[in-house]
């Protein structure tokens, strides 16, 4: 895909959050009414005949063109949070970062067999949080699971890819 619009519009930020990291920002394509629409549309173009019946956005930049989605395909939205964020009785799926342990929860209630679930975040790099969430849909035992992201880093050494061999993944730029 890799739509030069969206690229030249993708703010990035050396050493960021620390040295040696180019930090990707998806804040200046939401900003950006062009961005937000091409996104949308090359999503849509995506999932339209899929039967997606709940889009996971996990927290929080997924969350924009999660909800965004599933207005258009009219399907739910469902949220993959830090600990403690949710009100109801959740399943927590932990896992392991390059600088400590991070958890993602979602609410028991969530998902059942019967749906189709896409699973979306802003980035793909080492893969870990997107992992995890994965983990925590299977457990629903959905009829099918697919992942989208808006980026994809490959230029840094980053695989994060390879932790979804056999799954239905699409990204909508590759950097």
């Amino acid at each position: 895909m890799n739509n030069k619009v969206l690229l030249d519009n993708l703010r990035c930020i050396p050493d960021f959050p620390r040295k040696g990291i180019n930090f990707r920002d998806v804040t200046t394509l939401f900003k950006n009414g062009e961005c937000m629409k091409i996104m949308l549309d090359e999503m849509y173009e995506l999932y339209k005949d899929k039967g997606i019946t709940k889009i996971v956005g996990i927290e929080s930049r997924g969350f924009v063109m999660a909800s965004a989605l599933a207005g258009r395909l009219g399907c739910g939205v469902v949220l993959a949070r830090k600990p403690g964020k949710l009100p109801a009785t959740v399943v927590k799926e932990s896992f392991s970062k390059e600088y400590g342990v991070d958890t993602v929860e979602m609410h028991v209630d969530s998902i059942d067999e019967n749906d189709v679930v896409l699973i979306h975040d802003d980035l793909l790099a080492t893969g870990g949080t997107a992992k995890a969430v994965y983990k925590l849909v299977k457990l629903f035992n959905p009829k099918k699971v697919m992942m989208n992201f808006i980026i994809e880093i490959t230029d840094e050494g980053l695989h994060g890819r390879d932790l979804f061999e056999g799954i239905d993944l699409t990204t909508l730029m590759i950097v």
